[in-house]
This record gives structure tokens, sequence and C-alpha cells, in this order.
């Protein structure tokens, strides 16, 4: 076993772990972050994404040892005040889902998308989240939403 310490959505944690535990079986099954979903474990979904010091990295391919000393943030710990993330809301409001399987990873890697770019065209929105897969909706909602949280005026 391993010591780490975390900070988790705002909360320092500290935790005895096995050397080759994922960091996104750390926040499902010690954590109980259960938002941060398990989808392939091979990283080509992308359902598991989290922001790692404030980069998005897919928690199946991090080792919960590696993210020692760091911070990490899941889906539950964007909302303030029971106010959801500007992205949340967008992808609420322009029904940016369907199952809502990809969703907590396409909203985590989106946000890390305006973080790097605040105005992306839709070429790059599409760009920016190829990583993250959604088998469900084409897309066409997951783009809107992003323009939509990046302030941009979207065509209904």
């Amino acid at each position: 076993m391993t010591r780490i310490e975390v900070t988790v959505d705002g909360a320092k944690v500290s935790d005895d772990v096995e050397p080759r535990m994922l960091l996104v079986q750390y926040l499902r099954e010690k954590l109980g972050k259960t938002g941060t979903v398990i989808g392939c474990d091979t990283s080509n979904c992308g359902a598991c994404t989290v922001h790692l010091d404030g980069r998005s990295v897919k928690s199946c391919n991090v080792l919960a040892v590696q993210a020692d000393g760091h911070e990490v943030t899941t889906i539950e710990g964007l909302a303030t005040n029971g106010e959801l993330h500007p992205m949340q809301a967008a992808f609420h409001e322009c029904h940016a889902l369907q199952c809502g399987f990809c969703t907590p990873g396409m909203i985590m890697q989106s946000i890390d998308l305006l973080n790097d770019n605040p105005k992306p065209d839709e070429k790059q929105i599409r760009e920016g989240i190829e990583g993250n897969l959604c088998r469900c909706t084409g897309y066409h909602n997951i783009v809107r939403a992003v323009q939509t949280a990046s302030g941009q005026e979207v065509g209904k």
C-alpha cells in the first residue's frame, strides 16, 4: 500500500492505495465519486475524464499514486453553491445528452477546451472533443452546448 494525499473537489483526502489502482477506481470506489464513469478501461472513450491540476485527463489512464499531491476535479465538483457550472447548464439547455453515459467526461473535456480556446468555432470544438465518444447524439447538440457555454450566439 502507498499513502497518497490529494485534493478532490476542494477537499483534502489522504488514503492508502494499491500502487496499481487507477485514479478512476480510487474516485469511484474509495471516494464515491460515481459521476466519473468507467467506460472502456483503455482510454478510448473519455467517459472517465476529470481535471488533474486543471487539465483534462482520462482517469482510467492515470494511477491514483500519480495524483498524490495534486488537485482533482470531478463532475461532482463543478457546481458551486447549488448552481450548475456554465458548461453543465449549457448541456442541459441544449439537450446535449441522450443516455448521459458520456456526459460527465464530455463536460470535463469541453471545459478544458474553453480554457485553451474561449471562442472555438465548430471545427475546433469537434477536434477538441474528439477523444471523447458519444454513442447516441451525433455530437450536434454537444457542439451547440460548448458554443453556448462560450457565450457565442447559436442558431436553434
